[in-house]
């Protein structure tokens, strides 16, 4: 990429002695940080296409690879919703100024509440694309079978099966699942008061479309719109799904 015209690349170190692959696009504020999903990438269709929009309107933009992701290093296994969470706000604080937009994809939009909260002085506004705050208890624990509890407790992990790659398996550990007790959302009223925009398919077959209207309720601002597409799926990366999401960040610029 080219430095000279605001574009870059690079590796920010953590604290922890571990880094993360970003890119970035220098640009006025508010800025736009976007969050991936769960066992995706900051190379997808809909980080992308936030990022065109940005250069578009003149916007700083960050993308970035989560530990265990993409061009990040770090065995998936050993990844939890604090430690992402973490490294979300070390995004924040190490390659943005001022007020941001934090959108987050899928399990990405439960990392951007939580960033958020960490620093709400810094947080403009939040979009969430078909948001999975709380996944590994509503949608995985709670869906557990008990011979599937017992694996986690005796192996340390569960293997699902992937419905969108068949050679695949999704192997869920057991570290993942108990440390993110420490960071539900969905259990309490959430004291976040910036701008929230939900954008969630209805043929949504990952996370039920009705998590948004819980998320939506739970939330302390006043300012949270939830916007629906009856035929849209999970990814959300349809032309006229993209055409939704860029609209509400046009309206939050």
């Amino acid at each position: 990429m080219n430095e000279s015209q605001g574009f870059g690349a690079g590796i920010l170190p953590c604290p922890s002695g571990a880094s993360i692959a970003y890119n970035k696009i220098v640009g006025k504020n508010p800025g736009v940080i976007f969050l991936h999903g769960f066992r995706s990438d900051k190379e997808g269709g809909k980080a992308l296409a936030v990022q065109d929009l940005c250069v578009q309107h003149g916007h700083a933009f960050v993308r970035f690879d989560a530990f265990g992701h993409g061009q990040t290093p770090g065995d998936l296994l050993q990844g939890t919703i604090g430690r992402w969470a973490q490294d979300a706000v070390h995004v924040l604080d190490s390659l943005t100024e001022g007020p941001q937009i934090l959108v987050g994809s899928s399990f990405g939009g439960w990392i951007s509440l939580l960033a958020a909260m960490k620093r709400p002085e810094r947080v403009a506004a939040i979009v969430g694309l078909a948001a999975a705050p709380d996944f590994t208890e509503d949608l995985l624990w709670n869906t557990f079978t008990q011979a599937q509890r017992e694996q986690l407790e005796t192996q340390g992990e569960v293997v699902l099966p992937d419905c969108e790659n068949p050679l695949g398996d999704w192997h869920i550990p057991k570290l993942l699942i108990d440390e993110a007790r420490n960071n539900l959302v969905l259990r309490s009223p959430i004291p976040l008061t910036c701008p929230v925009r939900l954008i969630h398919g209805q043929a949504d077959d990952d996370v039920p479309w009705q998590q948004a209207l819980q998320l939506a309720d739970l939330l302390e601002s006043t300012d949270v719109r939830v916007t629906l597409i009856k035929d849209a799926g999970h990814r959300l990366s349809r032309d006229q799904d993209l055409a939704v999401i860029k609209q509400a960040l046009i309206e939050l610029f």
